[in-house]
């Protein structure tokens, strides 16, 4: 069965064992969308390593035990706990405030929360802060990370075949072919997936500050002040992430959603300061 020294008889058995490790794979529901999608890990591995990654982020960063950056951060963690309500419920949930220039905040498998202090100058107040947490904690909710590890393994299962396929190839054009193939993966797999859990995380994040009594609108006064900050991004077919504009528009689609839940059982902490 070979053609042109291609070999198919191993892309079909990758083709077969990808198969079994996606219909083998967990299946669970997105509490806040009811999608159904499969993940490559069980929650109690999803807190053994979010805990462990958390642990060794920790232990190289300078962490701040107290004061109003720490008032404030975990404060809004709390609320945005309770706003996950069920789903959120089995999660250990733990917070730090890390110091360091980034701009950046997280949230790894099991509800391991950090937030370093670079981000609260565009937080600006307490509502800014909450678009950033819930949108983080929304990653781990929805159990975006084993879904990802679940794609990888699939995508290179798939790889993996097809650089046996192409064993007999002339090397130079079976460096170009797994070059291609290689691309191809990234750019119309891997990476749309990405910037698909960023989507999905920005929209639960807004109904988790909601719920827990932030406009929703602030949501989107984070990222236009954050797309003023001067920082250059990739081009959106090659980030993980979308770009601040795409981003912005998906949140204003998603607004009246959202503010149904506004307000509804806490109280408006808006325009709170930090």
């Amino acid at each position: 069965m070979r053609r042109r020294g291609l070999t198919i008889v191993p892309l079909i058995l990758a083709a077969l064992f990808g198969l079994f490790q996606y219909f083998g794979a967990n299946k669970v529901t997105n509490p806040e969308t009811g999608k159904t999608v499969r993940v490559a890990l069980t929650s109690d591995q999803e807190e053994a390593l979010g805990l462990q990654s958390y642990q060794e982020i920790l232990s190289q960063s300078e962490t701040l035990q107290s004061g109003p950056e720490v008032d404030l951060v975990v404060g809004v963690a709390k609320k945005l706990a309770a706003a996950t309500g069920d789903a959120g419920g089995s999660f250990n949930w733990q917070v730090s405030v890390i110091r360091s220039d980034q701009a950046n905040a997280f949230c790894l498998p099991g509800g391991k929360i950090a937030v370093y202090t670079g981000i609260l100058p565009y937080t600006q107040n307490e509502a800014g802060l909450a678009a950033v947490m819930g949108h983080e904690m929304a990653h781990a909710i929805a159990r975006h990370a084993s879904q990802r590890i679940l794609r990888s393994s699939l995508t290179q299962t798939m790889m993996m075949g097809a650089a046996l396929s192409t064993g007999n190839m002339d090397p130079r054009d079976r460096q170009m072919l797994m070059g291609l193939l290689g691309a191809g993966a990234q750019f119309g797999i891997i990476l749309p997936f990405s910037r698909d859990h960023e989507t999905e995380a920005d929209q639960m994040g807004l109904i988790y500050m909601a719920r827990a009594g932030y406009d929703p609108r602030e949501a989107i006064a984070f990222w236009q002040r954050m797309s003023q900050s001067g920082g250059n991004q990739p081009p959106e077919f090659a980030s993980t992430h979308p770009s601040h504009g795409t981003r912005v528009r998906n949140l204003e689609a998603f607004i009246p959603r959202a503010m149904q839940e506004f307000g509804k059982g806490a109280p408006s902490v808006a325009s709170a300061g930090n």
